[in-house]
This record gives C-alpha cells, sequence and structure tokens, in this order.
C-alpha cells in the first residue's frame, strides 16, 4: 500500500474520527461484503473503533483498537475496496483506486469546530446506547413482516419500543451464547412465544447473524397464532425454527434442552416452564415472569399487615416475593442467577428478567423456607420440587 494512503489512515484514526465509509467491492457478485461503516464508540471506558460489514443476508460488528483499525481499512482498500472515506472533526480523507489499480488520496480541512470534552463524551455514550444488534436502515424480513420495520428499513414510530425490547433481549442472548455448546446443535424452547417477535429475533441473531447451528421450537395455546408463526418460519426458510400449539405444564416433546426461554407466561406458567428447564438440565434461562397472583391470595404477615392492608402494595410485594422466590430455587438447583432490568419502567411494568445459568454451586434453602414459612405462603414453585 503506498505510503501516502498509510500516513493518511493513520493520522486520520484517532479519538476525532466521526466515521468511515468503505465502499464500491472490486468483486460485484459472490454475497461478500459490500460495504463496511465504521465510528468510535466507548466501551467499558475505553475508546475502540467499531467495523459494521454488511453482507447480502448479515450484519457483522467488530471492535478495534486504533492500530487494528488503521491495519483493517488498509487491508480492506488495497485488496477488497476501491472507496473510502474517512470524515473527522478535523479533516476528511478520501481514498480512491481506479480500475487499474491507481490510487488517489484527497485530504481537505474542515471548517473549525469547537467541541468541549463533555460533548465529546456525550456523543460516544449516544453512539454506544444507540449500538443496536438489528440496525436501523437494515431491512430485517421478520421485523417487517410483523410491522415493526417498513420495506426500507426503516423503524415504524409507533412500534419503535418493541424494536427496542427486541434488542435488549438480544443483548441477554448475546451475554450467554458462549455458555452454549459448539459442537452440536443447540436445542431452544420459547414457552409462551405468542406472536414470537422474540422468537424470531433469537433465531434470526444465533443463526443469521452468527452462523450457529440452532434448532428452536416456540409454543403456545393460540392455535392461529402458531400457523401464522409456521408460515412466516416457512416463507423464510427456517427450516430448524417450528411452533406448536401446546400448553406448558404438559409439553413432553424434549428429552434435553439447552436454552428455555420464557416471556410472559402468566402466573404459575412461568413456575412450570423453569420446572421444565431444570428437569432438562437446560444450560440457559431467560424468564421474563408475568402476572404473579398466586401469592398475592395467599400471604398473611401480621408484622407486614399495615403494607398488606393496601391492595396495590400488596399485589407488588406478592410478585416481588414470588420472583425473589424463583430465583432462589433456581440458585438451590445448581444455576447462577441474576434478576436484572429488561426495559425501563416507563415502557412496561413487567421489566424483570431472571436469567439462570447452570453452574457447579448450589444455593441455600433454609432462609427461603423460613420466609415462606412466615408469610404462609406456598409457591407452586417450591411444590413442583418439592422443597
Amino acid at each position: 500500500m503506498e505510503k501516502q494512503v498509510e500516513e493518511t489512515v493513520r493520522n486520520c484514526i484517532n479519538e476525532r474520527l466521526i466515521r468511515v465509509i468503505i465502499s464500491n467491492p472490486r468483486q460485484k457478485s459472490g454475497g461478500g461484503i459490500f460495504k463496511v461503516k465504521m465510528r468510535p464508540v466507548l466501551l467499558n471506558g475505553e475508546i475502540r473503533y467499531q467495523a459494521t460489514e454488511y453482507t447480502g443476508s448479515q450484519v457483522i460488528h467488530k471492535n478495534f483498537t486504533d492500530s487494528e483499525a488503521v491495519e483493517y481499512i488498509l487491508r480492506m482498500v488495497e485488496h477488497s475496496f476501491k472507496q473510502c472515506e474517512i470524515a473527522g472533526k478535523d479533516v476528511t480523507a478520501g481514498i480512491l483506486v481506479s480500475k487499474k489499480g491507481k490510487v488517489t488520496v484527497n485530504v481537505r480541512k474542515n471548517k473549525l469546530q469547537q467541541i468541549s470534552m463533555k460533548q465529546e463524551e456525550t456523543l460516544l455514550q449516544h453512539n454506544r446506547t444507540k449500538n443496536y444488534i438489528l440496525k436501523e436502515g437494515i431491512p430485517v424480513p421478520f421485523l417487517i413482516d410483523l410491522g415493526v420495520m417498513n420495506r426500507q428499513g426503516d423503524i415504524v414510530k409507533s412500534r419503535y419500543d418493541k424494536f427496542r425490547q427486541i434488542n435488549r433481549f438480544l443483548e441477554f442472548i448475546r451475554d450467554v451464547e458462549g455458555e452454549l455448546p459448539k459442537n452440536r446443535e443447540i436445542t431452544i424452547i420459547d414457552f409462551g412465544c405468542g406472536k414470537s417477535y422474540l422468537t424470531f429475533a433469537v433465531y434470526y441473531y444465533l443463526h443469521e447473524l452468527k452462523g450457529l447451528d440452532i434448532s428452536i421450537t416456540g409454543l403456545d395455546l393460540k392455535k392461529d397464532v402458531i400457523e401464522k408463526c409456521n408460515r412466516l418460519s416457512n416463507s423464510y426458510g427456517y427450516d430448524k425454527l417450528i411452533f406448536k400449539p401446546g400448553d406448558i405444564a404438559e409439553y413432553t416433546g424434549q428429552n434435553s434442552v439447552d436454552m428455555v426461554i420464557t416471556l410472559h407466561a402468566c402466573d404459575t406458567a412461568t413456575d412450570y416452564a423453569l420446572y421444565k428447564a431444570v428437569s432438562w438440565n437446560s444450560k440457559v434461562i431467560l424468564s421474563v415472569p408475568c402476572c404473579q397472583h398466586e401469592l398475592n391470595k395467599q400471604i398473611h404477615n401480621k408484622t407486614m399487615q399495615p403494607v398488606l392492608n393496601y391492595g396495590i402494595l400488596k399485589e407488588r410485594m406478592a410478585a416481588l416475593m414470588t420472583d425473589a422466590i424463583r430465583a432462589e430455587v433456581l440458585k438451590f438447583k445448581g444455576y447462577k442467577t441474576d434478576i436484572l432490568e429488561f426495559i425501563d419502567m416507563e415502557h412496561t411494568p413487567k421489566n424483570l428478567l431472571i436469567r439462570a445459568v447452570r453452574s457447579n454451586e448450589t444455593g441455600d434453602i433454609q432462609s427461603l423456607k423460613q420466609m415462606v414459612s412466615d408469610y404462609g405462603a406456598e409457591p407452586s414453585i417450591m411444590k413442583l420440587f418439592q422443597i
């Protein structure tokens, strides 16, 4: 690569960078990368340069240090693309490669812009929070058919919260994908899948974007919804994404499952899903509980009566106790368990996610049994496990 090109790229890749666009591939066919975008992002308090590679069916993200970013850009320009534009706060550089291989470099200074350190940090933080796994402007077939995107990849304004929710859930999937097997098919069950926004998203992320061999079964009571989801899955050629009508408590279609997802399964249906997951020795469990009514009808405690006298407070307390009991039972059964925020409280009150990953540790159950006894409760989750 010409010395001028290398010097230009090295001078531009720094904290003053705004974006890099690499385009016009030398090979027009073959389904390879047709465009690359790069920008600085703040990760764990450090600046990294995130390259987004666009292919015909996938979007791949890679994070680099400054020196790695320079080498990546030089390699792309030398071997794969004819055009590169680097826009910074101070200069804008253009690199063009002709059909005969002649390289032209054009660097121009921008108009002076004053930007404070605080403003730069805010910009980087903004880039990080908006760095969705599924990108705006990149059409995704299932999001189009489910009414979240239009055919140009723009998010339908009224469905933006759903778009955020899907991306937030995929972040949880990304966090645990390293726990899943790598040398065989990964089996996933989604209990109470409903319209299956997140079921399709999980398949798309793990299979289409990450290239993993996975099989997902979505289970729901509504037969018309199941039929629609199967039609969509077939139309996308998702051979290993199937939907079945059925009840969680009675489901017997699997002997071993790697990951169990249960989203908004109502009341004790969540308990049955967790019981099934543990019985299958599932490596990962992701559960967003809903409608925790059972304990609301059971709990009573003289000391806490001033709280329990008020219906709305009793309901909230019962819901929190229910999910705490579930998390503690999963710990007792050998899972590393966390309760995390799913999406902001302003969008839905059902915003807690129980994440459990199989481990070699077991938790103490005595304090849980004492609390349940003190409140006169008989949770289904403890009955199922005979605790």
